[in-house]
This record gives structure tokens, C-alpha cells and sequence, in this order.
């Protein structure tokens, strides 16, 4: 069955695209949530004719991700604090929701954790590579910065941080 796309659906189409779809995920997923509807005559005529806005809301949405993808990756890397044993062990492991609210700490925005992907468990103490889903095809690269809570002094201040690797890089390139 055909039908006209809302909005952008991952592995299906993008946002006026007139695809083939199957009834039974028409009518239980599409169609509920707003993604899809059916291509009768009259969508068709309606489609043509909202067809540029709909696009022009899809770039606008696009931009804004990106926008919120650079703000993401320029806030460098996050820090958490948690109780580990000896040889940096973690008693327990670093959850997306632990590093989705340390990010939504420093950005100022609410970040689904659901998102966020990391190549690996973080289990210990150390520095962790996360990628944050902002949108379908837009995502960000953050460091995160696993400290042991229960050592004196804690984490460096993060201004301190970004001096130390500046007089690093300036140190290298000369």
C-alpha cells in the first residue's frame, strides 16, 4: 500500500516521500504516531501543495540538530563522579542515564538516553568516547571522564582542563 510520509522515518524515508508500505505497519506504527498517511487522490493533491513547507521544516529541523550536535561536541567532555575500588573498579557501571544527565548538566538541555551509544562498558575509572543521537542522521561526540569520588581533590575544574590541553597544543606545535 502507498503511503505519504509526515515525518522522517529511519530506514523508510524521509518527510513527503510516497512509499510502499505493508497494512499491518501502517496501521499499528505509521499511522498512530503521526508518520504516515494514506495516498489517496486527494493527499496526493494536498501533498504537492505542502509538499515545499514540509520540506523547508525539515531543513529548519535538520539545522537546529546540528546546531545542538556543534553545542554538544564543543562542550568537549563531561565529568562523573563515582565510587570505585581499588585499581579504579567501579562498584557499579556508568549508565547512558548517568552520562545523558552530566551532558543535560553542561549543554542545558535534556538528552534522551536512549541516544546515546558507547563502544564500550564503562566500568572503570578513565576517559570514554559517547555518541549522541540528536537526530535521525545528526549525531555528537563527547568525552566522558569517569572519576573515583572517594579520592581527595576530585576531578580538575573543566577551565582547568581546557588551559592544560591549549598549553599542551601549543607546546607541540612548536
Amino acid at each position: 500500500m502507498k503511503v505519504i510520509l509526515q515525518k522522517n522515518v529511519q530506514k523508510l524515508g524521509k518527510i513527503g516521500d510516497v512509499v510502499e508500505s505493508k497494512p499491518g505497519y501502517f496501521r499499528n506504527f505509521l499511522q498512530p504516531r503521526g508518520f504516515a498517511v494514506l495516498a489517496t487522490d486527494g493527499a496526493m493533491k494536498k501533498r504537492e501543495e505542502e509538499l515545499e513547507a514540509l520540506r523547508a521544516k525539515a531543513e529548519r529541523l535538520h539545522q537546529e540538530a546540528i546546531a545542538f550536535a556543534a553545542k554538544i561536541t564543543a562542550a568537549g567532555s563531561v565529568n562523573i563522579n563515582q565510587r570505585a575500588g581499588d585499581g579504579g573498579k567501579l562498584y557499579g557501571k556508568v549508565t547512558n542515564k548517568d552520562i545523558a544527565d552530566a551532558i543535560a548538566a553542561v549543554v542545558g538541555a535534556d538528552i534522551d538516553k536512549k541516544g546515546i551509544k558507547t563502544l564500550e562498558e564503562i566500568t572503570a575509572v578513565g576517559t570514554y568516547k559517547a555518541y549522541v543521537k540528536v537526530a535521525t542522521d545528526v549525531q555528537a561526540e563527547i568525552n566522558v571522564v569517569v572519576y573515583d569520588e572517594t579520592v581527595t581533590g576530585g576531578p580538575p575544574a573543566p577551565q582547568a582542563a581546557a588551559k592544560e590541553e591549549a598549553t599542551t597544543e601549543a607546546v607541540a606545535a612548536e
